[in-house]
């Protein structure tokens, strides 16, 4: 293909398949012609106002179709989306307006009070558009209303002459420890790394009739639920991966499990992505009461459930399986800085012993000289991609010069995701480096320790932590909350653990809370946890 820009691939498939509906939101619908259509106006509109290449724009909003909007036309001016967390407090959204030198913000009305406090100390924000939500929070008079920004444009699609499969996507990602980063994704490296190549389940598609044949064969018959927040890189790359195949996407502006139920049905979904245990054990407990309550919803249509970013732990994976029998369950690997590596390989019921994966044949994992782990060395590495890699976080040239390095030639972005590779060349992922514990000299990692406790039956959900100690440098603590009607036994649930890892993983201290930290994208809160723990441990 010549150009693997965005904007050109949307068009494309709008082109081919004009009619064939792009979205469906609580309710609201739109066409693919119609979705080209208004972006192209929001495209046009922002280019009036002085917004163009290299411009950053921020995403400040719900789930919606005004969100996909936005994002489309920025990649028509070839600016920038910059994804923006709607649960952040005011002094984390002044860090994030600044390093990310936003230029507009198109926000949800209800969030016009945060965005006016933080702007005095963001000379460079020029422009706010406001998308009403019904909220009746007071604007500032220059607030420009997002309906009237559309319509004030022309329908005219932006030149694409000055489009380039260099410019950027950059996905701000939290992480689990530090401030947000952007992630900068040059879109031809994100349309082979991040969106699947056209066929995320089969060969790369480097043809643009080819494509666009698909797009028209098997587009209107494909829908994808997608339950993550479009704030979170997941859920942003599986729109695209939906759109550039020209299949119909579904969101909920928010996480509604039973909503998600009667979408099922209603709607003829044939897969679901989602972020681990946090989304899916809800769908599975709304997927029981309706069943219980004698109306069973037909839930046939759906083929796979897709879950990334957090454990898919095998109770909720069986309890799912119970109801959705036909379904396959997926456990998808890959980050904001490597795209899509791979899926699970199956031996996820084997505790203390990692989770293993079949990964792409781009990646593979380092040692700390940066030389490749033997399989069957039982040497452990970090995980590393090579090929279509991001250029680099935004403004941070040191972290950048940490993860993606140069290696004979050849760029590598390497995590911090500490593996082992299987004789068989299988890659077996124990946990993220930096919330790895280390207590009396031994490894923990956290990943292994919450699987142990959700697989008890009373466990609904487990966060846990390293709390500092004087005698051990840090104690394994854990946040658990209980199934509805459950009252926990501490020290039954570390005979439990002592049954699935080693004595020394198991948690010193277990503390029951009514609900753990996560954030809306599903992924636990480990500052929040940790900081939880702490305090917890000292009262105790």
């Amino acid at each position: 293909m010549k150009s693997y820009q965005i904007a050109d691939l949307f068009e494309a498939i709008a082109d081919t398949v004009p009619d064939n509906e792009a979205i469906l939101c609580d309710g609201d619908r739109i066409t693919y012609r119609e979705l080209d259509r208004r972006a192209s106006r929001l495209a046009n509109f922002l280019s009036k106002r002085g917004i163009g290449r290299g411009d950053h724009i921020g995403t400040y909003m719900y789930n919606g179709i005004e969100y996909v909007t936005t994002m489309i036309a920025a990649f028509k001016i070839s600016a920038v989306p910059i994804n923006i967390n709607y649960r952040y407090v005011e002094d984390e959204l002044r860090y994030l307006f600044d390093n990310a030198d936003l230029r507009a913000v198109v926000h949800h009305r209800e969030f016009a009070d945060s965005v006016a406090n933080v702007r005095g100390e963001c000379p460079q924000l020029s422009l706010r558009i406001s998308v009403e939500d019904g909220s009746g929070v007071s604007l500032d008079a220059d607030a420009i209303d997002f309906e009237a920004a559309v319509a004030s444009g022309s329908e005219e699609r932006p030149s694409a002459a000055g489009r380039s499969n260099d410019d950027l996507f950059i996905i701000y990602t939290g992480g689990t420890t530090g401030m947000p980063k952007g992630v900068m994704w040059p879109h031809k490296a994100a349309y082979f790394a991040c969106f699947g190549a056209g066929d995320p389940i089969g060969e790369d598609i480097d043809d643009l009739d080819v494509l666009l044949e698909k797009a028209r064969t098997s587009g209107a018959s494909l829908t994808m639920m997608i339950a993550a927040p479009l704030i979170h890189g997941a859920a942003q790359l599986a729109t695209f991966i939906s759109l550039i195949g020209g299949n119909r996407v579904v969101y909920q502006k928010r996480f509604d499990a039973a909503g998600i139920v009667k979408l099922i049905e209603q709607e003829k979904i044939i897969s679901v992505s989602l972020v681990g245990d946090a989304m899916a054990r809800p769908i599975a407990d709304a997927l029981e009461q309706a069943d219980t309550s004698g109306a069973t919803p037909d839930c046939s249509s759906v083929f796979v459930i897709g879950s990334a970013g957090a454990i898919f732990s095998e109770p909720v994976k069986d309890k799912l399986k119970k109801y959705l029998p036909n379904c396959t369950m997926l456990d998808n690997y890959g980050s904001t800085e490597t795209g899509f590596q791979g899926r699970g390989g199956g031996d996820h019921k084997s505790f203390g012993q990692g989770l293993t994966f079949e990964m792409n044949d781009r990646t593979t994992v380092l040692d700390d000289n940066l030389d490749v782990v033997a399989p069957g060395s039982e040497v452990y590495g970090k995980v590393a991609l090579r090929g279509h890699v991001p250029v680099g976080y935004y403004g941070d040239k040191e972290k950048s010069a940490q993860t993606f390095v140069e290696i004979a030639g050849e760029r590598y972005a390497v995590t911090g995701d500490i593996a082992q590779v299987d004789a068989d060349g299988t890659i077996r992922i124990f946990g993220r480096g930096s919330v790895c514990i280390n207590t009396g000299g031994e490894k923990v990692f956290i990943e292994e320790v919450e699987n142990a406790l959700k697989s008890h039956a009373g466990v609904y959900d487990a966060v846990v932590v390293g709390v500092d100690d004087t005698e051990w440098g840090q104690r394994v603590v854990a946040l658990v909350s209980a199934n509805r009607g459950t009252d926990l036994d501490e020290s039954g649930l570390r005979e439990h653990c002592r049954t699935k890892i080693a004595g020394y993983k198991v948690p010193k201290e277990i503390y029951q809370v009514e609900q753990v930290f996560r954030g809306p994208n599903g992924k636990a809160d480990y500052k929040m946890s940790q900081a939880l723990a702490t305090d917890l441990s000292k009262a105790r």
